[in-house]
């Protein structure tokens, strides 16, 4: 019944973790799909092979997602293979350690860029094609960390705040035009961006422990939520959040 065939998802930081799970996914239910990669393009290239081993193209376009000009290039060569772009997941993203007293604005800025600017920029190029179409989703990848906050990393928590709140002003603005805008968010996520903390055997024990549902989640359990939110069955959800985090913080 999830059937995207004949659908364009551009995924963000789709060369690994979470976006490549994503990618993947869609894939796997017909989704042509556009991945944005920053440094590694031989990872990039993997996905795509795996996306195209599903049947569908994918097109890997090298983007710093914090710069305008890699943006619009990304949605042209988009536009310019696919004639359309029905799905767009803000994935891009990165998490660092930061202590307030000791973080530079360096740091700051660029975790604010990546993760918030980043999801602008990409709305703002994609939305005037969906109005044309007069339909689309966009997905935007925020976290626990937004909704509760996050002891020494607050310009993440505060990047990823910033998004719900972005995603809940946009998401009445463009429904009237059929774009269906909402994020997922996910808690403790079994990728390269956590293993400094997961890999740590008794850090995970404490990590797990925190969790109901006693595993920290996959690429896999992320992108299910994306799927759900691409699709028909999500019609009537404007400007949610569904929070992907084995009951480890629950919120209203």
């Amino acid at each position: 019944m999830l059937d995207l065939s004949g659908q364009v998802a551009i995924v963000t930081g789709g060369s690994r973790g979470i976006g490549a799970s994503i990618a993947e996914l869609l894939a796997r239910v017909g989704a042509d799909v556009v991945i944005t990669y920053h440094r590694d393009k031989r990872a990039a290239d993997r996905v795509a092979c795996e996306v195209r081993s599903f049947g569908p193209e994918c097109l890997v376009v090298r983007a710093d997602v914090s710069k305008p000009a890699d943006v619009r290039r990304t949605v042209r060569a988009a536009m310019k293979q696919f004639g359309r772009i029905d799905v767009l997941v803000n994935n891009a993203g990165i998490w660092t350690y930061g202590a307030i007293g000791r973080m530079s604005e360096r740091v700051w800025d660029e975790t604010l860029d990546v993760n918030m600017k980043g999801t602008f920029l990409f709305c703002n190029e994609v939305v005037p094609h969906m109005k044309k179409r007069r339909s689309g989703r966009i997905i935007n990848i925020a976290s626990t960390a937004g909704q509760r906050g996050e002891a020494f990393h607050s310009h993440y928590a505060a990047s990823k705040g910033a998004m719900i709140a972005f995603t809940k002003s946009i998401g009445p603005e463009l429904a009237p035009f059929g774009i269906l805008v909402n994020n997922v968010a996910p808690g403790w996520v079994d990728t390269d961006m956590s293993a400094s903390a997961l890999r740590v055997p008794a850090s995970l024990r404490q990590v797990t422990k925190g969790i109901p549902n006693r595993r920290v989640a996959t690429g896999e359990d992320i992108a299910g939520a994306v799927l759900f939110l691409a699709s028909e069955f999500s019609a009537h959800l404007v400007g949610s959040t569904i929070s992907v985090n084995g009951g480890g913080v629950l919120v209203g």
